[in-house]
């Protein structure tokens, strides 16, 4: 007569296979145990292999919570024991996330983003003209660099001076004489690979 194999394509599912069957058959055992003590015990200490399988993550927040949660789950949500949480449902977990609300705000240019058109407007409101000077500048680069990662690899300054009168309908100019950073200090090139090769090649044969 030959043996039957045990494979794992013969058995039954894991609920959540990152725990591995053994893990398993303790929960299965547990809710045999008719008597309540003791199935608190045996829950409780389920609980406490299953936090030491993943010491690194004792850190998080909620972290006992989650494994509480995972042993109703592998329990098929029938779990009669004292546990320090109130334990999910299956329909609890089956129901749909909650939309995300999305942003209904009305912005001209996406890729300056909504809180520089505020932060312009609020400049506007300045009453210090230094003050405000030096505020507008400071988003006038912020806004370059915007510019250069969204759109293109350079971009002229008198660009960022037309959108920031356009922004502020004409409340903010930026006073003549300033001159914006330059691309390259905004946003730093990463050198080509091949190119910084070639280029330590030829150092060593200088050599």
């Amino acid at each position: 007569m030959r043996k039957k194999f045990d494979y794992n394509t013969t058995r039954e599912p894991l609920k959540l296979p990152e725990y591995g069957r053994n893990i398993q058959r303790m929960v299965d055992y547990m809710k045999t145990i008719e008597d309540r003590e003791e199935r608190n015990l045996a829950a409780r200490t389920i609980v406490a292999i299953m936090a030491n399988m993943y010491p690194h993550n004792k850190e998080m927040e909620d972290f006992e919570h989650k494994l509480w949660d995972h042993l109703a789950i592998m329990a098929d949500f029938d779990l009669d024991i004292d546990a320090p949480y109130d334990l999910p449902t299956e329909e609890k977990l089956q129901e749909p996330p909650r939309k995300v609300s999305y942003s209904t705000h009305n912005i001209k240019y996406k890729h300056y983003g909504f809180l520089i058109e505020q932060l312009l407007r609020e400049v506007a409101e300045m009453e210090s003209e230094e003050e405000k000077n030096y505020a507008l500048e400071a988003i006038a680069n912020h806004m370059k660099k915007q510019y250069l990662i969204w759109n293109r690899p350079q971009v002229n300054d008198q660009v960022i001076f037309k959108d920031i009168e356009e922004i502020t309908n004409g409340a903010l100019k930026v006073k003549e004489g300033v001159v914006l950073k330059d691309a390259r200090e905004l946003v730093p090139q990463t050198p080509h690979p091949q190119k910084n090769y070639r280029k330590k090649k030829n150092q060593r044969k200088n050599k």
